[in-house]
């Protein structure tokens, strides 16, 4: 019960600051462009530092060998979710207009991917510590070079778009990724204590950074839309319904009838349980994609992933 209690409580200061970042957008006098610059802090120091410090002081031989299923649970759940995510797409839009077809693959994403990154690191960190948040890298790292392969493809309009492996190739080069990989060798190679402590300091101090600016990033994005819009599109309720509670929850069953341990449980509950993630924002908007869709899911699921998400653990790892 107080893992439950430690997540609530997560759930609730990641909505107060997505709160205060929409506050900042209504209310304030911020450039437009305030939203890209904690962007690039996330992409280019934060989250990369938080990698960093985290394989460079947990991976070693002993500990990636006793947790590398982790990579491959990930792995399976996400090749499945992409599977059904076409069928349950066209629930949503049914035509073949290359607007439709756009429309349907931001559908696509939101039933593939949670908000595994930003959001999954901040609750994995914020309750679990950084011990267990290693084990969540291992867990969601093939699912992120996915995310950066297929889940990319098909956000970006396909006229401005490059094949599946172009993009799997960019997506292995960005800065968290090159991060990531950077920390394990160093980790695996024993070359981490070679680091100065300074330098370690340093990667710990940005990395505690990533989920604060994360969910103030998430909340000033949102905040450039019509709030009254983003609430009346009543097929948004049904795709949050299924990414916060009945894609889980099926994920959580199938899970418990292999005989899963808690651990599995709890690393698949964060990563497939969180809410819709900013991509379907921000890429759109990168390349003259349709962004409305994306948003209203993104508001509407974040607010009530601060209620599903601790019951979701209520009733998966602690009474199941």
């Amino acid at each position: 019960m107080q893992i439950f209690y430690l997540t609530l409580k997560q759930m609730l200061m990641m909505l107060t600051l997505m709160l205060a970042g929409f506050l900042l957008r209504k209310k304030s006098d911020l450039p437009g462009n305030t939203g890209h610059l904690l962007a690039k802090l996330e992409t280019f120091i934060f989250v990369p530092a938080l990698s960093l410090f985290n394989q460079m002081t947990k991976c070693t031989v002993k500990t990636f060998t006793e947790n590398s299923v982790l990579i491959l649970y990930g792995f399976v759940i996400v090749v499945i979710s992409i599977i059904f995510s076409y069928p349950l797409s066209k629930l949503f839009v049914r035509g073949n207009s290359p607007e439709e077809s756009y429309r349907r693959n931001i559908y696509k994403y939101a039933l593939t991917f949670g908000n595994y990154g930003f959001m999954g690191n901040f609750i994995i960190l914020g309750v679990w510590g950084a011990d267990f948040y290693y084990k969540y890298s291992l867990f969601c790292f093939l699912m992120g070079i996915l995310c950066s392969g297929w889940g990319l493809y098909i956000l970006i309009p396909k006229e401005r778009n490059a094949s599946i492996l172009d993009n799997l190739k960019k997506g292995l080069k960005t800065p968290p990724m090159i991060a990531l990989v950077i920390g394990m060798f160093f980790g695996l190679t024993g070359l981490a204590k070679y680091v100065p402590s300074f330098l370690l300091d340093a990667f710990d101090s940005a990395g505690k950074c990533m989920g604060p600016i994360a969910m103030l990033l998430g909340g000033f994005i949102i905040g450039g839309y019509d709030f009254k819009k983003l609430i009346l599109d009543k097929k948004v309720y049904v795709a949050s319904f299924l990414r916060l509670i009945v894609i889980p929850a099926v994920i959580m069953i199938a899970l418990k009838f292999i005989g899963a341990n808690d651990d599995i449980m709890t690393l698949a509950l964060i990563a497939f349980a969180t809410p819709l993630g900013l991509n379907t924002i921000v890429y759109p908007a990168a390349y003259g994609g349709e962004t409305k869709t994306g948003a209203s899911m993104a508001m509407v699921s974040h607010t009530l992933s601060v209620i599903t998400i601790p019951v979701m653990y209520l009733i998966f790892i602690v009474y199941l």
